[in-house]
This record gives C-alpha cells, sequence and structure tokens, in this order.
C-alpha cells in the first residue's frame, strides 16, 4: 500500500487546564458531527490554568460554526501535512531524515501506529516548507 501524503488544515484554541477542559470543547464538536482524526491537547507552562487544543479535520459550515464557538480558530500560521500508510521499523527516522535533507525544519511532529498502520503529521511555519516537505516525503516513500 502506497503512503498518502495530504495538507491539512488544523483548528487551534485554548483550554481550561482543569478537569473536562478538553471535553468542554471537544463535545460540540461531537454534537455537530465532527469526526476527528487528530486531537493533541497539552498545558501551556508559560500560561497557568490554560492549555492548548489542536484538532483535524474541520469540514463544512456546520462543523466550522461549532469549531468556532468551541473557541477554536483555523491555525494559519500553522502549515501541515498528514502521511497515513504502512508502518515500517525505522519509519520516523526515514520520514525526519527526508525532511531536514529537503532543508526544512519542522514546527512540530507527531506520529502513532496501530497494527500495520500508521499516521504522522507534521507542522511548518510556512507553505513553502510545507511543500518542499511534501515533495521530500514523496520522494523519499517511493523508494
Amino acid at each position: 500500500m502506497p503512503y498518502g501524503i495530504s495538507k491539512v488544515t488544523v483548528w487551534v484554541g485554548e483550554i481550561a487546564d482543569r478537569k473536562g477542559g478538553l471535553a468542554q470543547v471537544l463535545e460540540p464538536l461531537a454534537a455537530a458531527g465532527v469526526n476527528l482524526e487528530f486531537v493533541i491537547a497539552r498545558r501551556q507552562e508559560a500560561k497557568p490554568g490554560l492549555g492548548l487544543v489542536f484538532v483535524s479535520p474541520i469540514r463544512g459550515a456546520a462543523q466550522i460554526r461549532a469549531a468556532r464557538q468551541a473557541g477554536l480558530w483555523q491555525a494559519e500560521s500553522m502549515h501541515s501535512l498528514r502521511l497515513i500508510g504502512p508502518d515500517r521499523p525505522g519509519l520516523g527516522a526515514r520520514i525526519a531524515s527526508a525532511v531536514a535533507a529537503a532543508g526544512v525544519n519542522m514546527r512540530g511532529f507527531s506520529a502513532a501506529s496501530i497494527g500495520k498502520q500508521c499516521v504522522a503529521y507534521f507542522a511548518f511555519d510556512t507553505a513553502d516548507d510545507q511543500t518542499k516537505a511534501a515533495r521530500a516525503l514523496k520522494k523519499a516513500l517511493a523508494k
């Protein structure tokens, strides 16, 4: 099975760093029919009592409205890619090396595998870096 590499839009928002803080954001999205493929939530050390949540995808007018009502906004300064495909030993090192060899610095990276499948999300500072990384990944994974 080949690897799929696609540009994705990530939404971000602040959450209360307390019990139920994340649920308070995710529940309205679920009610609007959002099927999230990606969620990362973490504390903000520089802002005690607050955290950040990153989610994707948000599609269509009703989902966008629900995301905005939940306090999320499109992370316009974060240019992201999603890679999905077969998991292989050393894949993380291979894709990180391919991005580095293209002269691109990653702003963020997260990955997971379930069974024989993996999914990775990359974040970059510019659309140009996003495009360069996508090209480099396609080339590296075609081998």
